[in-house]
């Protein structure tokens, strides 16, 4: 028990579909509940303004062992500084509700909530383009809807990889070389016939060694990071993709960009990141819900939801 009991406030996706036994979310839920804080859970349309009060229509939530894995209260409206901490925790696709969402809890922010990570933030970091922020760790890429300036980026690369600016789990990406019989319709299938913008990167080799994920937690690196190697004959290492998730410690590499990274991180109230690091390279910086804690605790002697929730204590 620790000496100040916090009331922590998750909005998440529906809790029906998450799967308990390696949910982020859920595992910093526990790591919560052990040092005896009191929990409550809202989705994203649960948050409400009226004139020009933020509300939150939240239910507490109590964890247990098994199949019937929680137990929630009654729903009821709070203001959202009623809580030590609202944990901003829905994934992706970072859409106009999400967005909407972000505008809300600033509000919520200046009447006095603290929100993590922190909502300005998490708008003004796109997870594909926040690498152009360092551009000494980011492999070459190309941010258009241009087709024709994608087509010279790979003659000049000869191998890269194109993705959505708003996707994860891997959805969306296509690895391309300068042999693909389906340049063209993979092109005018990702930028929307050049209605919609893109990310192009140089095809990183050493994703046949994993597609690192480094969690940051209020701007220090958990020493574990989660390799998720990818499947054979799959570009993706993404675990939705079917990869599989390896604990190593982290390289000198990876050190050296999450600590660099990290200070900035910390500075605009971004609290728990996830950094995707392939070989040397940084790829993508995860603000809105950093998954990998889980994999990490069981082949580990590290629980990265124990630091988080220290870290958030402190």
């Amino acid at each position: 028990m620790t000496a100040h009991a916090m009331k922590l406030l998750f909005i998440i996706d529906p809790i029906m579909g998450l799967k308990h036994y390696k949910d982020t979310s859920i595992a910093m839920m526990r790591a919560a509940a052990a040092r005896g804080h009191q929990l409550f859970i809202c989705e994203q349309h649960d948050i409400y303004l009226e004139q020009a009060t933020v509300h939150i229509n939240a239910q507490s939530i109590a964890l247990n062992d098994g199949e019937r894995w929680y137990t929630l209260g009654d729903a009821q409206d709070y203001l959202p500084n009623t809580f030590d901490a609202v944990l901003m925790r829905k994934d992706p696709p970072f859409d106009n509700e999400y967005l909407y969402s972000t505008y809300l809890l600033e509000l919520a922010v200046q009447q006095g909530a603290r929100v993590l990570n922190h909502p300005t933030a998490i708008r003004s970091w796109n997870e594909k383009l926040s690498v152009a922020k360092f551009p000494q760790f980011a492999p070459e890429f190309l941010v258009t809807n241009d087709s024709d300036r994608i087509r010279a980026f790979l003659s000049h690369y000869q191998d890269i990889v194109v993705k959505p600016l708003d996707g994860m789990g891997g959805s969306g990406i296509f690895r391309l070389t300068e042999r693909d019989p389906n340049i063209g319709a993979i092109l005018e299938t990702s930028t929307q016939y050049g209605q919609r913008t893109i990310m192009a990167q140089r095809y990183l080799p050493a994703i046949a060694q994993g597609d690192k994920r480094i969690l940051v937690i209020h701007g220090e690196p958990v020493p574990y990071a989660l390799a998720r190697i990818p499947k054979a004959g799959e570009t993706r290492g993404n675990l939705a993709a079917g990869g599989k998730g390896v604990a190593q410690p982290l390289t000198e590499r990876d050190i050296e960009i999450a600590t660099t990274v990290g200070k900035t991180l910390k500075a605009e109230g971004l609290f728990l990141v996830g950094l995707d690091v392939i070989g040397e390279h940084l790829t993508e910086i995860n603000v809105t819900s950093p998954t990998g804690m889980v994999e990490i605790a069981a082949q580990t002697n590290c629980n990265p939801a124990n630091i988080w929730i220290e870290a958030l204590e402190g």
